[in-house]
């Protein structure tokens, strides 16, 4: 899947001469959090986010530092956080030179670039020009149209339980569990060195088509003393 799969376009997006409260306004009148800021050529030039209004001077949250710190802090950052504070064109409170995607990455490429900027949403940029936008919350509703396909149907046990063998086999905690299948119920026993492994074994378990139960047999083996540990009973 790539990203033009799941982005949302026409780009509901403010020119960068637009008034900030033209911005906030549009912002809470359709629930964005950030709007993308385009020239008349639709060329992308910054994006205006809830953050940028935090610090405002009509607010009284302008950032007040101590007196000596004021002498640290060079003339130059000064001015550029009072247009921040004080400005009342889009242009002026912007973040300039925003990261972008195009719409054939995918969404691993995606997901990585959200968490390695810890952004939550992202402009879709093909030739320069601003094609889409993609966020959070479309990722979600890409993942809440793929789970259905995931649900329980009828199947073979041998099937369903080389299928469950082999997600197993991937892991570096599946290896030493053995896996027993009747008409879908999955029985899952053996060893595992670590008690996260065993929510995993079952989630992974869970995922596979045809499996309608999950019994939980693994022994927990205590890396310290080699106790080994029998389940809880349900």
């Amino acid at each position: 899947m790539r990203v033009a799969d799941i982005m949302t376009s026409p780009v509901v997006a403010i020119g960068p001469s637009a008034a900030v409260s033209e911005a906030a306004q549009l912002m809470l009148g359709s629930h964005f959090s950030g709007l993308p800021v385009v020239t008349g050529g639709k060329q992308l030039v910054g994006i205006v986010t809830e953050g940028e209004f935090l610090r405002r001077s009509e607010l009284g949250t302008v950032r007040k530092r101590p007196r000596w710190l004021e002498f640290i802090v060079s003339a130059g950052k000064q001015a550029d956080e009072y247009v921040q504070t004080h400005g009342r064109r889009v242009e002026e409170v912007m973040t300039r030179d925003p990261v972008t995607i195009e719409p054939g990455a995918t969404l691993d490429e995606l997901v990585e670039l959200m968490s390695t900027r810890r952004i939550k949403r992202v402009p879709v940029v093909a030739a320069g020009r601003l094609v889409g936008i993609v966020a959070r919350s479309d990722l979600m509703r890409a993942m809440l149209r793929i789970l259905p396909a995931s649900a329980p149907q009828a199947g073979d046990d041998e099937h369903i339980r080389q299928m469950v063998v082999g997600e197993l086999a991937k892991q570096p905690w599946g290896n030493a569990i053995r896996v027993k299948v009747d008409r879908g119920v999955v029985e899952l026993s053996g060893a595992i060195f670590d008690e996260r492994a065993r929510d995993a074994a079952r989630v992974a378990a869970e995922n596979t088509a045809g499996v309608t139960e999950v019994v939980d047999q693994l022994a927990w083996i205590e890396p310290v003393s080699g106790l080994y540990i029998l389940p809880y009973p349900a």
